[in-house]
């Protein structure tokens, strides 16, 4: 190895990498800040200009791109063409590239202008970065200061770098290009106003390779898109055991959940279990919102997830260390708080810094065999003005307010969904049956085995009741009021029904389907 090219936007760790280069004897040769940057430092750099010699250009948007780089990156050098074709160009082998690129992703995410934007897409340097990693067998590319220390370690021990670490520093360069290739075509898309252009590339950075993913014999990793949504992707783990594939699923449901609660109305708490609600309720205290979640079913609430969307307190944390917990996560925590939980070390404690936005848009991904779909997120939000009052009693103000507050929770059920509530708190959940009957009544049979009346409780349903036996299964339960989309052919025989119980009951011609 006798010469490195080095041309970085992110110079952390830059001088002390070139140092241990010229220690090794390596020839320095640099672009624009990145040369004066190693000049500053007191170290010997070669401009790029002296091996192609032509100045760069048109603010620095033409410097590398020219044979004099790409054929010193591309050359093989024991085929003897190249080797001739090197030496009649006079061109010098380029042995190790360090290239990270344009912050074209934190520029966009700052909400700079649209020709920013745009100044900000490197050309040459995933040029660069591609060569070299072609060129894999000879040359060796690093693009993050990560990659920094495995070339000096080999260097130290062996005087030069092995075929297996320039192989996988080329799969890690190939991959940082294609995200970044990723974000600009998403950028552009956005711009346009394409949802879901020609093509869809996803791009993301491992966080964990996990001990095994849904179930034992599944290989499982966690990526993080560059610029995450607000919630277990971005929370800082304060202790606990490393989170598994089933928690940090479960975690962003329930994560999800709460963050449709605003703490400016009062702290709120849900408690999720294989990412259906168990309970979910609103409180004075966050004590109060707590125990109020747990009692609407305390059995399935063990081993599950606990997501406030206030501060934890250390009244609340007594009272959740009392009950086996896999993840609490919460925007904030005080210190007493944390103290209390160092005495269940395994509890994963996580916090946030704050709540995701329900209504932020945004699209979601799920992988079917041989593709994957996308659709936007489910960012429906309810008020009194959007419901059709369809029976003869108009349902009360506090009616109203507890169908859109079982609604919402119902969003998050998986469907076929059921929901009653009173006065901010669930008190049975039906989820995941095949039928709406089977769900209203096991929601019915949970509040039940657990001492809660239903009598008085709005009912809620994500989709529409096809038949009057859901609607009768309710009302025989105890709700007087029911929420749910319309829409089927059936309507008037469930709306005779209500009227026929004193029901009230409301349309939203929303439908909240969760699979």
């Amino acid at each position: 190895m006798t010469r490195a090219l080095l041309s970085v936007s992110d110079k952390s760790g830059l001088i002390g990498f070139a140092q241990s280069l010229t220690e090794f004897g390596i020839e320095l040769v640099s672009t624009g800040g990145t040369a004066k940057a190693l000049k500053d430092a007191g170290l010997k750099v070669d401009d790029v200009a002296s091996l192609t010699g032509i100045p760069e250009m048109m603010a620095g948007r033409v410097k590398t791109l020219h044979p004099a780089v790409h054929g010193g990156l591309l050359g093989v050098r024991d085929a003897p063409e190249h080797a001739r074709a090197m030496a009649e160009h006079g061109i010098g082998g380029i042995d190790l590239v360090y290239v990270n690129l344009y912050p074209f992703e934190s520029t966009v995410a700052s909400g700079a202008d649209y020709a920013t934007a745009v100044e900000n897409i490197d050309i040459g340097g995933p040029a660069m970065i591609r060569s070299a990693a072609k060129n894999h067998g000879y040359v060796a590319v690093c693009t993050e200061p990560a990659d920094l220390d495995a070339v000096l370690a080999e260097l130290t021990g062996a005087g030069t770098t092995g075929f297996g670490l320039r192989r996988r520093l080329a799969a890690r360069a190939y991959a940082r290009t294609a995200a970044y290739d990723a974000a600009i075509s998403n950028w552009f898309a956005a711009r346009l106003g394409e949802d879901f252009p020609p093509r869809k590339a996803i791009a993301g950075s491992l966080v964990q390779t996990m001990r095994y993913g849904e179930n034992p014999h599944q290989k499982a990793a966690f990526y993080r898109f560059e610029q995450p949504r607000v919630g277990v992707a971005t929370a800082a783990q304060l202790q606990g055991k490393e989170l598994s594939y089933n928690n940090i699923n479960d975690t962003d449901a329930a994560f999800e959940l709460i963050a449709e609660f605003d703490p400016k109305d009062g702290p709120a708490c849900a408690i999720i279990k294989h990412a259906n609600p168990c309970g979910l309720a609103r409180g004075a205290t966050v004590k109060q919102a707590y125990d109020r979640a747990l009692a609407c079913d305390p059995v399935s609430a063990f081993g599950g997830i606990i997501a406030l969307n206030s501060r934890l307190d250390a009244a609340t944390a007594t009272e959740i260390l009392k009950l086996l917990t896999e993840v609490v996560i919460a925007p904030e925590v005080d210190a007493d708080a944390v103290a209390l939980f160092k005495k269940k070390k395994n509890v994963r404690l996580l916090t946030t810094g704050g709540l995701p936005d329900p209504l932020a848009a945004g699209m979601t991904f799920k992988s079917v065999a041989g593709g994957f779909l996308v659709q936007g997120r489910d960012d429906a939000r309810l008020t009194p003005a959007d419901l059709k009052v369809v029976t003869r009693r108009a349902p009360t103000d506090a009616e109203v307010r507890d169908m859109l507050f079982a609604f919402t929770v119902a969003k998050h059920v998986k469907s076929n969904a059921i929901v009653y509530a009173r006065a901010g708190q669930t008190l049975g959940v039906g989820a995941g049956q095949m039928n709406r009957k089977d769900s209203a009544r096991i929601a019915a049979l949970r509040a039940a085995d657990f001492g809660l009346d239903l009598k008085g409780s709005a009912c809620a349903s994500e989709a529409f009741f096809p038949f009057p036996d859901g609607l009768l299964q309710a009302a025989d339960a105890g709700c007087t009021a029911v929420i749910q989309p319309g829409g089927s052919i059936g309507d008037q025989a469930v709306i005779d029904a209500a009227d026929e119980r004193g029901v009230a009951m409301v349309f939203t011609g929303v439908r909240v389907f969760r699979h």
